[in-house]
């Protein structure tokens, strides 16, 4: 079995002026990446230090090889326990996941197989879960002895009561297609198809301001433990809140800049695809139509008529 040290792996990529994404990977392969009390105190300390980095955009955890996102606790190490040991490792399970849910940006669970008991609750206290259509998913303690507990809690919130009582009264597994039709799963993809989904969650969640994102996970914690009304306040906070910085300002004055420039591209184009409409006959451009023509995202908006704008003569 892996050393403590070992059992988190951990990866941070700088994507420039956007932020960190922090890359986390759960390693225990030749147990599924079945966790016991070393393991998920690894998880909590990693996810504390990782809170600490102001640059950091979202985190990303997944299990190693392709087999298991995690396969549950270590049975081997439950099955000794005294009372008070009992109490520690149970509390540990809360201290992993407490601190994926407390981290201060989204956590994207990448589901790449079992994801069971423990895993399936600390796929729970992510924010984002994509899995595998191969994934199985279960909660399946009553069958050892102990019921599910912890973050187990969060499950009638995210599937129903009544598929939450159906997996933890029986313990038995379901298969990714079902996670994704209780709602477990936001998205389901084959294998291949695995981190491009994480990778355009990435690339959605960096399209949102710094501050503001971390405004957001707060406020999504505030919703689950407040009534409506409590929320609606909550979110009003919130949002004169993010307004102490000049990040909403910024990003509105950019949102009105380029739809004014997406205006006046289209326009452009129009306008050459117009002149562009009899056979073999040169076009003349000005200025600013050759700009929004070099900036256009696809070379076939040179198209009038089915044809291809072949040549544009600059007219200064």
């Amino acid at each position: 079995m892996n050393t403590p040290a070992d059992l988190i792996l951990t990866r941070i990529e700088s994507r420039g002026d956007a932020g960190n994404i922090a890359w986390l990977t759960i390693n225990n392969p030749s147990r599924r990446n079945a966790l016991g009390m070393a393991g998920k105190r690894a998880i909590a300390a990693t996810f504390n230090r990782l809170a600490q980095d102001d640059k950091l955009r979202a985190a990303v955890i997944t299990g190693a090889g392709d087999k298991s996102f995690v396969a549950g606790a270590d049975i081997h190490e439950m099955k000794d326990l005294t009372l008070e040991e009992a109490e520690v490792e149970h509390t540990l399970t809360h201290t992993a996941n407490s601190a994926i849910r407390n981290f201060p940006v989204p956590v994207i669970a990448r589901v790449n197989g079992y994801c069971l008991g423990f895993g399936m609750e600390l796929a729970a206290a992510c924010d984002l879960r994509v899995g595998v259509d191969t994934a199985k998913f279960g909660m399946p303690e009553v069958r050892v002895g102990i019921p599910s507990g912890m973050e187990a809690v969060l499950l009638p919130k995210l599937i129903g009561w009544g598929k939450a009582a159906e997996l933890v009264y029986t313990g038995d597994i379901i298969d990714a297609a079902e996670a994704y039709r209780i709602g477990f799963l936001q998205k389901l993809v084959p294998a291949a198809e695995l981190d491009a989904a994480v990778e355009q969650w990435i690339a959605s969640l960096l399209l949102g301001g710094k501050r503001v994102m971390r405004l957001q996970k707060t406020l999504l914690g505030d919703w689950e433990r407040m009534s409506v009304t409590d929320g609606i306040w909550a979110g009003i906070r919130a949002c004169v809140e993010s307004r102490r910085t000049d990040e909403p300002k910024r990003m509105m004055e950019a949102f009105i800049n380029r739809k004014s420039l997406n205006n006046a591209r289209a326009g452009a184009l129009a306008g050459v695809a117009a002149r562009a409409s009899a056979p073999d006959q040169q076009v003349t451009c000005t200025v600013a139509e050759v700009r929004h023509l070099l900036a256009a995202p696809s070379r076939n908006a040179f198209c009038a008529g089915g044809r291809q704008l072949q040549r544009c003569v600059l007219q200064c």
